[in-house]
């Protein structure tokens, strides 16, 4: 007898799949959410953070949520992440205006879990949706996401340049698209296109994260406003980093 899959439900199979994907991002804004509603401790609230995402990681890795080399790329991100956050939080780009003990020049060292939580949910989609690449160029895509994650920091004194290298990922990714399955269907995805929507809905989980005060934009310090939407554009780049990491731990792309 044939089932007949209706597009409804193939939308409900990938809901949910994306969901579990999430589930490391998801628990970690939970935990940011839970955590505006706590009495005052003795503790600071980013080192609580801390200390929640540390235990967060171990549950995942002893449930076989994430695997070994999961948490390795995990662990990349979060060093990546906080690199990152020094340089931005130097200039004034964002700050965390809460004291904490377990901080360094400003940025709380909870604050690379939020780039380890994108790590996550790319390692977790990859298995789950059983990714495969077709068309992938390993080196030329990894030599143009460390010269975008590079102009992220090199743009406060040289020329920026994000514009240029998207327009050079575009080149370097064109033809490469993504296959993946959502119950027995295989589906297939221009990369560049998932790289955008990926961006997106960072995003919007970084409208969730400032008004929870994980972070502040200098204008959003006296009142929370929107995050800009130009950081749509600056997120879309941004995951080329992360995922160039996880497909370095995964098998040979398919080359048909």
């Amino acid at each position: 007898m044939t089932v007949i899959v209706t597009p409804v439900q193939q939308l409900l199979v990938f809901a949910r799949l994306q969901t579990r994907s999430c589930a490391f991002a998801v628990a970690l804004l939970s935990g940011m959410a839970l955590s505006t509603l706590a009495p005052r401790l003795p503790v600071a609230r980013y080192d609580l953070l801390l200390v929640y995402g540390l235990l967060l990681t171990l549950v995942f890795r002893l449930r076989g949520w994430e695997t070994g080399r999961d948490v390795a790329v995990i662990a990349v991100c979060h060093a990546i992440g906080l690199a990152f956050e020094l340089v931005k939080v130097a200039h004034g780009s964002w700050s965390y205006p809460e004291p904490a003990a377990l901080k360094i020049a400003g940025v709380p060292l909870y604050g690379g879990f939020l780039y380890a939580a994108v790590g996550s949910y790319v390692c977790r989609a990859w298995r789950l949706m059983e990714l495969e690449l077709v068309r992938y160029r390993p080196w030329a895509t990894a030599t143009v996401a460390a010269a975008i994650y590079a102009n992220f920091f090199t743009h406060h004194w040289l020329p920026d340049v994000r514009w240029p290298l998207a327009a050079l990922l575009a080149v370097v990714t064109a033809g490469t698209s993504v296959r993946f399955s959502v119950g027995d269907a295989r589906y297939r995805m221009p990369l560049l296109f998932s790289f955008a929507l990926i961006g997106f809905f960072l995003w919007l989980a970084e409208n969730i994260a400032t008004y929870l005060g994980a972070w502040r934009y200098p204008y959003q310090l006296q009142e929370w406003h929107p995050v800009s939407f130009d950081k749509f554009g600056a997120w879309s780049l941004l995951i080329s980093v992360t995922f160039v990491l996880v497909a370095a731990t995964r098998r040979r792309a398919d080359p048909a």
